[in-house]
Formats: C-alpha cells, structure tokens, sequence
C-alpha cells in the first residue's frame, strides 16, 4: 500500500506542468520537475546514480614574460631557462693569460726598444738619442765577434741537432728487450740542469781532466788539448755540450713524427728489395720532413740564445779575450754592473731579435714551399 502511493505520487509529479505561471504552486512543481527529470541531489532515484558535471573553477589568465634580449645575450626574446650572460663574460677567461702576456712579454719588448733608443745606464736615466746605439753597435768590433761567433755556432749546431737525433730516434724505434732503457738514458741530460750539465763537462775537458788524462795514457798526445783556454776550442766545447744536451730533447720529436709514418710502406719497400739504407732516405726522410724543418728552426733560435754553455766553460769574460763571446754573453756584459750601459744592451738586444727573427722566417718559408 505504502509502494503503490509513493509511485503515484512520483508519477504525478513528474507529469506536473512546467511551464505554469508564477506562484508557489507552480514554481514548486517546475523545481521539482526539472529536479526529478535531471536526477539533482533534492530529490535522488536511489536506482539510477547521478550524472550531473561539477562545474570546473575558472582557469587565469595566462601572463608571458618577455626577456631582454641584451640581457640574455641571444636575440630571441624567449626565456631558455638559461642563466644571464654577459657579452664579456668570455673575456673574463681570458683576462689572466692576456695580463701575463702583456706584463712579461709584451711590455718588456716594448721597454726595450725604447731603452734602445736612449743612452740610459743603471744608475741613472737617460736621454734620447735616436738611433745611436744602433750605428755604435754596428761599428763595435766586439759586437761582430759575438755576431760572427753566434752565427758559427748556428752553423755546426743546427745540422747536428737536426740529423743526430732522427738517426738516434731510428735506433730506439726498434721493439727489442731493454731499450725503454737507452730511451731513459738518452733523455737523461734534457731533464739535468745546465749549470750541473756545464760543471761536468768541466771537469771532463780541463787539462787534468778526463779526457787529456786518457788521451795521455793512451799516448795519443803529447801535452793537454786547450779544451778550455783556446777561443775556438772552447766555443767547440761548447757545441759538444748543447748537442749532447739537445739529443734527447728532439728525439722524442722525432719518435712522435715515425710513429705517424705506416708501416706498409717499409714492407712494400722491403718487398722490392730496398734495403735498409735506401728505406731511410726514400721512406723515412720524406715523412718527417715537416719535423725536420720544426727542429732546425727550434734548434736555430737556441743557438743564437746560447749563454750557459759559455759561461760556465769560458768563465766571465767569455773565453781568453772575451774570443768565444756570443750576442747574449755580449749584451749580459754591456749591461751589468754599476756602469752598465743599459741603452747599448738593449739596442744590441734588439738587432739579435731581427737576427732571431730573419732565421725564423726562413724556417717558415721552407715549410711553406714543402707543403706546396
């Protein structure tokens, strides 16, 4: 009895006019038609869930933020998300080594050549004097000594330390038991100090030294060679000791361009019958020749910078006579003590630049005309 009245009642209002005019009566009914029609929550079917949407919240508005492009650094004006950069910023990296360069090497060119233009001594400034050092130097018979000497040394030094250490790197090339050895022991004196490098062969070439000692036992000279109290002999001496310093120094040069070279190209040479000599000059010669032409160049401005050798050898005054001075050992003694003439020293300084200079140059012209 209960279920039959509540489903009449429910037909009857579900069948109730919605579109009555205003009044209690029929606003009712239109709210509780449509109610019942759209399944609200004031009057739920317990046999048919609701279906109604919530209403979703209003989305705000969006706001772009607009990046400086000078602030960035790019020229799109989106946000990358990466941090603020500088148009200087790379500049900052390089600051420490461009001081460096410009505190020890280019303000001290500059220094000099203008001391060189002056008759400054080290006690007192100088005065301009255009080019007169430059003219003095070039009428100064000690100066074309030293020249001469250092051109000499150039001379002898630079084929040595050119073809000695191909042929050593050639030898210890070779993969056989115990030659990490002789690698060590050839490189042993690049890595020695000159000064102690010197004192050796000091004692090795003086009168009562190794060598006369031997050469007298063996009665292969009468009296003791002059290693060390002849100009020529000495500025030889000192030769020997920067070749046998330099051998090491380039052979590992010289390892590094061979291990560059195939090895197909020897046992093709080897197939034909070329033998070991002629592998080594039509094979290992022409592949190196860039290295070549590296070491001499190298090897030349060390000559002409050559000083130690000298010094230690010869003593201060640079051989019997100042005979076995070089340009260093020239400007060195022109330009020390208390009446050192600093302007002089720095013009001659300056004329063994153009001299450095004019070999580089030539080694760069030769491997210029090799590549074409």
């Amino acid at each position: 009895m209960t279920s039959g009245t509540t489903r009449s009642k429910r037909t009857k209002r579900t069948t109730a006019p919605s579109g009555s005019g205003p009044g209690p009566g029929s606003g009712f009914g239109s709210a509780s038609g449509s109610a019942s029609c759209s399944g609200s929550p004031s009057d739920p079917d317990p046999a048919q869930p609701s279906s109604a949407p919530s209403p979703s919240p209003t989305p705000a508005p969006r706001t772009t933020r607009r990046i400086n492009p000078r602030r960035t650094g790019t020229g799109t004006g989106t946000d990358t998300g990466l941090p603020h950069r500088r148009w200087w910023t790379p500049y900052l990296f390089l600051l420490p080594g461009l001081v460096m360069v410009v505190l020890f090497s280019l303000w001290p060119f500059v220094n000099t050549v203008i001391l060189s233009l002056t008759d400054a001594q080290i006690l007192r400034g100088g005065r301009f004097v255009g080019l007169e050092n430059y003219g003095r130097a070039l009428d100064d018979p000690d100066f074309w000594t030293a020249t001469v000497n250092s051109v000499v040394y150039l001379a002898v030094v630079v084929p040595c330390l050119v073809l000695l250490p191909l042929a050593l790197a050639v030898l210890v090339q070779r993969k056989v038991p115990g030659i990490g050895f002789f690698r060590s022991a050839f490189y042993t004196p690049v890595i020695a100090s000159a000064v102690v490098v010197g004192l050796i062969w000091q004692w090795v070439l003086r009168s009562d030294g190794l060598v006369n000692t031997v050469f007298e036992k063996l009665h292969l000279i009468s009296g003791p060679v002059p290693f060390l109290t002849d100009s020529s002999m000495l500025l030889v001496s000192a030769m020997i000791v920067t070749i046998w310093k330099g051998l090491g120094y380039y052979m590992v040069f010289y390892l590094a361009a061979l291990g560059n070279v195939p090895a197909s190209l020897y046992e093709a040479a080897a197939l034909d019958g070329a033998g070991a000599v002629r592998r080594f000059l039509s094979i290992t010669i022409p592949s190196v020749k860039p290295m070549m032409l590296l070491v001499g160049t190298l090897s030349a401005i060390s000559a002409l910078r050559v000083f130690t050798e000298i010094y230690i050898l010869g003593g201060e005054s640079g051989g019997p006579g100042g005979g076995a001075r070089t340009l260093p050992f020239l400007i060195r003694q022109v330009g020390l003590g208390f009446a050192g003439e600093t302007g002089y020293a720095a013009a001659v300084s300056i004329l063994l630049f153009l001299l450095t200079l004019a070999f580089s140059l030539l080694g760069h012209r030769l491997s210029k005309g090799d590549e074409q």
